[in-house]
């Protein structure tokens, strides 16, 4: 009999399988986790490292823009109706229309420009922000509604 031990007493997380699918909630908050590596990785970056940094925040933009485009077309308006919160949903949708602005003003600077640093930072905070209140209040709220989320997942993993 052999026996594996893990040093850090954590037990690895199970890999999605055909016959283990993911919930829409999985789904989007591992894209929260992977985004939040991004931002991390950002800021560990030197001041010098212009190409690097505008390599990883225009990966960082795209990554936020599909996330928010599966949360939009698809999550937000089951969630909206299975929860019935439209003040949380609307703070939601403000939330990303003020990252996309924010997005394309990112998209279309050089990174050695003004402001491009501050400007990644504050997007950053914003995301923290809006990620908090989704995993925090609405995604609790949502596994509570009875809301068929495996089949969420399935529509989220069609639309990319």
């Amino acid at each position: 009999m052999t026996t594996t031990t893990h040093s850090s007493g954590k037990m690895p997380k199970p890999i999605p399988t055909e016959s283990q699918p993911q919930d829409a909630i999985a789904v989007l908050t591992e894209e929260h986790e992977q985004v939040k590596a991004m931002f991390e990785q950002y800021e560990e970056l030197g001041d010098r490292a212009h190409v690097s940094k505008h390599k990883l925040a225009l990966q960082i933009c795209e990554a936020l823009t599909q996330h928010a485009r599966k949360e939009e077309e698809i999550f937000y308006p089951a969630v909206r109706q299975a929860i019935k919160e439209d003040d949380l949903m609307d703070e939601a949708l403000v939330e990303h229309a003020s990252a996309k602005d924010l997005i394309a003003q990112i998209q279309s600077m050089e990174p050695g420009d003004d402001l491009f640093d501050a400007k990644v930072k504050v997007l950053s905070e914003m995301i923290e922000h809006h990620v908090e209140e989704e995993e925090g209040e609405m995604f609790p709220k949502v596994r509570k509604s009875g809301l068929d989320l495996e089949e969420l997942a399935e529509q989220m993993e069609q639309s990319t």
